[in-house]
C-alpha cells in the first residue's frame, strides 16, 4: 500500500471473532496500514471482550455495524462457513471489500453467488486460504515448474473444532486450492475414499485427481492421526521439490547440468544390470534449499493474507486468492466428497451409509 494509506488507515471490520476472527482483529490492529472500527458477533459478550481488547465498537448485527461505521471499506468474514453467505453478501452489495475465511462456502452455488454478487457490484473479494502466503510455497511457485505430478499430506490430531463439516471441506481443501493453482488445468477425473469415525462426516480422506493437461495429484488428509504433518511434493520434467508447510522450508532438487555423461554411463550400467547400490546419486543432482524471505512488517502468513487484501481493497493489487479461485477450491471439494460417497466398499452399496455430502444430505 501507498505511504498515504498507510498514514491514514484503511478502515476495516472483523465479523465473527470466534477462534480464526479474534486473530484477524488482532493483526489488523497492528496493522499501520488497517484502522479497526468494529467487531461483529451475535454473542454479545464475546463481541464487546473483544472490541474492549482491541479498543473498538462492538455490534450484533452487519446492518448495525453499517449504520454506524458507513466509512468501512474492508471486512473480514469470519462467522461458521454456512453463514459466509448471509454475512457477506450485504457487504459486497455496497462495494465493500470481502475478505471471507476459507472455505468460500458451503456448497458451489452459494460460492458462485458470493462470486457474481462480488463482480456485480465490482467489490473486492478474497478468500482467506493463508497457507498460500506460506514461505516455502511462495518460494516454490517462483520456480515456476511445471508440476506433472503432486503429492500432498495433511495429517493432525483431532480438535474438534470443525466437525459440522468433513476433513475435506475443513483440511484438504488448502492442499485442493494449492494443487488447482500449481496444476493449471481443469480438472478431468477424481477418485476418492474416505471414513467416518467419530461423526457424520469423513475424518480421514484420500483422493486422486487428474487433470485435463495429464497432471496427477493424490492428496490425503486426516484428522485423526497421532501427529501432525503437512507436506507437498511437486515434480516436474525439470527437477523435484519437497517442502514443508509446518517448517516453512524445503529443498528443490535438479539434474547437474554438467552430469550428462555421468547419467548417460549409469542409465548404460543399469541397463546391464550393474550393481549400483553403493552410487551415491546426490552427486550427481544439485539440490538446494527453498528460501523466501517475507517482506517487512510480515512476520507471520495471516499478516501477509491481510496487507494482500488491503491492498486489494484500495485498488493497488490484486487477491491473491480471489473469489474465483475460491469457487474452483469449493468446487473440487464437493468432487471429491462425491467421489467419497460414490466409492464401494465390500459387502456395502457405497459409502452413503458413512457420509454425508458436502451440503449436509445423505
Amino acid at each position: 500500500m501507498s505511504s498515504n494509506t498507510q498514514d491514514v488507515g484503511t478502515p476495516v471490520a472483523v465479523v465473527g471473532v470466534g477462534r480464526m476472527g479474534r486473530h484477524h482483529a488482532r493483526t489488523y490492529k497492528q496493522m499501520p496500514g488497517a484502522d479497526l472500527k468494529a467487531v461483529v458477533d451475535f454473542d454479545h459478550d464475546r463481541a464487546q471482550a473483544v472490541a474492549g481488547e482491541y479498543g473498538c465498537a462492538a455490534y450484533g448485527s452487519v446492518q448495525e455495524m453499517l449504520e454506524a461505521h458507513p466509512d468501512v471499506n474492508a471486512v473480514t468474514v469470519a462467522v461458521p462457513t454456512r453463514f459466509h453467505r448471509e454475512a457477506a453478501e450485504p457487504l459486497l452489495e455496497r462495494g465493500i471489500a470481502c475478505l471471507i475465511e476459507k472455505p468460500l462456502a458451503p456448497t458451489v452455488d452459494d460460492a458462485k453467488a458470493l462470486v457474481d454478487c462480488a463482480e456485480k457490484h465490482n467489490a473486492v473479494l478474497q478468500v482467506g486460504h493463508t497457507e498460500r502466503f506460506n514461505p516455502a510455497l511462495r518460494a516454490a511457485k517462483a520456480l515456476n515448474f511445471n508440476a506433472r505430478f503432486m503429492q500432498a499430506q495433511r495429517v493432525s490430531p483431532m480438535t474438534f473444532r470443525s466437525l459440522d463439516v468433513g476433513v475435506v471441506m475443513d483440511m484438504m481443501i488448502h492442499d485442493l486450492d494449492i494443487i488447482l493453482m500449481l496444476a493449471g488445468s481443469p480438472i478431468k477425473t477424481v477418485e476418492a475414499t474416505g471414513v467416518a469415525v467419530l461423526g457424520e462426516h469423513e475424518d480421514i480422506a484420500d483422493a486422486r485427481i487428474t487433470f485435463e493437461n495429464g497432471c496427477v495429484a493424490n492428496i490425503t488428509a486426516s484428522r485423526m492421526a497421532m501427529g501432525t504433518q503437512r507436506t507437498l511434493g511437486v515434480f516436474s520434467d525439470s527437477g523435484y521439490i519437497s517442502l514443508d508447510y509446518q517448517t516453512r522450508d524445503g529443498v528443490v532438487v535438479r539434474s547437474d547440468g554438467d552430469n550428462h555423461e555421468i547419467l548417460a554411463k549409469v542409465r548404460d550400467q543399469v541397463a546391464r544390470g550393474v550393481d549400483l547400490s553403493d552410487q551415491n546419486y546426490l552427486g550427481m543432482v544439485k539440490v538446494d534449499q527453498l528460501t523466501f524471505d517475507l517482506p517487512p512488517g510480515e512476520a507471520d502468513q495471516l499478516t501477509a493474507e491481510q496487507n494482500n487484501f488491503l491492498s486489494a481493497a484500495c485498488g493497488e493489487g490484486l487477491p491473491e486468492v480471489d473469489g474465483r479461485a475460491g469457487l474452483a477450491a469449493v468446487d473440487a471439494a464437493q468432487r471429491v466428497v462425491r467421489a467419497i460417497g460414490e466409492h464401494t466398499w465390500e459387502g456395502m452399496p457405497g459409502s452413503a451409509l458413512l457420509l454425508n455430502s458436502v451440503d449436509g444430505s445423505t
